[in-house]
């Protein structure tokens, strides 16, 4: 990598934080905004450009690629790049980043928020008061989430640090399935997580919480089979990537109160169709996909990505590369 004195253009198909947008702009480089995330506005863009900083509202594939000849860097404000075509990307040098673990405490934080408002029955004891049903209070409807047992699927960054949230403030016992999960760092939590099998998971836990990234092998990945498995009156929590889940399965199994319910942040497509069922169920929260979307968190992404943009421009190697071999490409033997 190095530099040149070429005038440096960055491409966001997508508003970023301000913060952000400054902070690229004192470094010199011209930062365009499109004027509609539409990939048929975006592409012809593109020309010119040498970095891209991608939110999850367009798919950035090879067909966009082909019309940037001078991209170098597509960086990512999030830590999944579901969204990216990143085999493209390494075929033709482009170097992909995302912001590993910026988010990692906002989105635990938004998961137990939805674990907190499903136990407690926050959503229904609101609409009771406001139909001056005041008396709902003698129902007892709201559980204890003290003592519980949560299931995670998924004891990465995120699924981890819900895991001492609920560990340390709740003394919830934990149970996780990662098979994925390196030895060194499994050893990290067998003092306090009991690692075990989907089904026993599924079977024992009081609330289970997804935190997967979206692939070929996670897609669908939880099913009518995993849902059957659950107790009556557990909840199931979303805020990893909607395509994990068996949508159709999870409406059937709602509408049939198979379980006390799901909180969703992440849905199959998005934004949901406006026929959505899941909009008429009563025991299912849902939000826009917005765990990682707080005022701090949006500073603290974008400006990463506008980061690891100068650290390309700049002839330096940049934090969060999700292609590293993308680095012995002919193409990096010269100059961004």
């Amino acid at each position: 990598m190095g530099t040149s004195d070429k005038p440096k253009r960055v491409l966001l198909p997508q508003p970023i934080e301000q913060e952000a947008v400054s902070f690229l702009e004192s470094a010199r480089v011209e930062v365009i905004l499109a004027p509609d995330k539409k990939p048929e506005v975006v592409g012809p863009l593109l020309k010119g450009i040498q970095g891209v900083i991608l939110r999850t509202g367009i798919f950035f594939g090879r067909e966009l690629m082909n019309q940037a000849a001078e991209l170098w860097v597509i960086a990512r404000t999030g830590g999944g790049v579901d969204n990216v075509d990143v085999p493209a990307a390494t075929e033709m040098g482009i170097l992909v980043t995302a912001g590993i673990g910026a988010n990692t405490r906002t989105v635990a934080e938004h998961a137990l928020a939805l674990i907190l408002a499903l136990v407690k029955q926050l959503p229904r004891l609101d609409r009771e008061v406001r139909q001056d049903n005041f008396a709902i209070r003698y129902k007892n409807l709201p559980s204890d989430l003290t003592g519980k047992t949560l299931g995670l699927v998924g004891l990465g960054r995120i699924g981890s640090e819900l895991a001492r949230m609920c560990s340390q403030t709740f003394d919830m016992h934990i149970l996780a399935y990662d098979p994925y999960l390196p030895p060194e760092v499994r050893n990290n939590f067998t003092s306090w997580v009991e690692f075990c099998d989907l089904e026993r998971l599924f079977k024992t836990s009081d609330i289970v919480s997804l935190h997967l990234p979206f692939s070929p092998a996670t897609r669908k990945m939880i099913g009518d089979r995993e849902l059957g498995w659950m107790k009556p009156s557990a909840y199931l929590i979303n805020a990893s990537r909607g395509g994990v889940i068996d949508e159709a399965a999870l409406i059937q199994c709602l509408k049939e109160k198979r379980i006390a319910g799901a909180g969703l942040d992440v849905f199959s497509k998005e934004p949901p169709e406006k026929d959505n069922p899941l909009k008429e169920l009563d025991n299912v929260i849902l939000t826009p996909h917005i765990g990682g979307l707080t005022l701090e968190c949006g500073i603290r992404v974008s400006v990463l990505a506008a980061q690891a943009i100068l650290d390309v421009l700049h002839g330096k190697k940049p934090g969060g590369i999700v292609n590293p071999e993308v680095l012995n490409h002919a193409r990096w033997q010269g100059s961004p």
